[in-house]
């Protein structure tokens, strides 16, 4: 396998012998590894993001210098401390709340729309919203079942076609981030739709999805309380033994929404502690 390596490595050098001070100051100034990571002056909207997993989100980027948008149904964010805290970063960012229910289309239209002609831009959405039943599934109603489907898979289509409308129009290539495992196929087709780059510019979105295994929130938290034992059988799923804090997710939605993961689309990233690793 060396031997291969050098071997290629010597067909790309051909006969030139570059000393090697030169190639590593060259690949170094190249990468500027830290800049990648740079969101500072994005606009990026995060549904779901009144609390936990989302707020954690919304938190991190507003701390790294971008403008974010939570956007939620409930009347106000919780808790509210970061929005006081974080109102402006000493990068520039800032962090802001709107309510919107996912599942009204027109409204979710209005809403992201009216963010990006302030901005006159839109770089990002992460698309967090999302409920869960703790019920038996013979259990559950077909309206239960309906109002799974409209907040976890037409919310999530209609946060992102929302999003993707105000970057084709401004023409930013932007990144789009679904959490939740359901939606993962409809992740892949709208990386597929929206990533070419169009002669005028659009384009060039990416649509990534992000599977997070069990998390402290609080409809996990009923779910402890009305299910003893639950929390046990949990935390022996995964290979970590523990169930998963909200903040550990900050760093992934660093990731996906600066141009660190420009040439990922179409991709599942699984943060599970090792749940679906056996």
């Amino acid at each position: 396998m060396l031997a291969n390596q050098n071997l290629s490595r010597a067909r790309l050098l051909g006969k030139h012998r570059w000393p090697k001070a030169y190639l590593c100051r060259t690949v170094t100034n190249d990468l500027k590894p830290l800049q990648q990571f740079d969101v500072r002056n994005k606009v990026i909207t995060i549904t779901g993001g009144a609390r936990d997993l989302g707020l954690e989100m919304a938190t991190q980027l507003s701390e790294a210098g971008a403008h974010v948008y939570c956007l939620d149904r409930l009347d106000c964010p919780q808790p509210e401390v970061p929005f006081s805290q974080i109102r402006h970063s000493s990068l520039g960012g800032s962090l802001h709340y709107r309510k919107v229910d996912v599942v009204d289309a027109q409204s979710v239209n209005k809403v992201i729309s009216s963010i990006a002609e302030h901005h006159e831009r839109l770089d990002g959405l992460v698309a967090a919203a999302g409920i869960t039943r703790a019920e038996a599934a013979l259990k559950h109603s077909p309206e239960d079942l309906e109002t799974v489907i409209n907040v976890n898979f037409s919310g999530a289509f209609n946060s992102a076609a929302a999003t993707a409308r105000q970057m084709l129009k401004f023409k930013t290539s932007g990144s789009i981030l679904l959490v939740a495992s359901i939606i993962i196929q409809l992740g892949k087709n709208l990386a597929q739709e929206w990533g070419p780059v169009h002669a005028d510019g659009s384009g060039g979105i990416r649509v990534n999805n992000l599977c997070p295994g069990h998390v402290y929130t609080p409809m996990a938290n009923r779910t402890m309380q009305d299910k003893p034992g639950a929390k046990e059988v949990w935390e022996q799923e995964n290979m970590l033994g523990r169930i998963a804090k909200p903040q550990e997710f900050r760093g992934v939605a660093l990731f996906l929404m600066s141009n660190a993961s420009s040439f990922m689309t179409g991709s599942t990233v699984v943060v599970d502690g090792g749940h679906t690793a056996w």
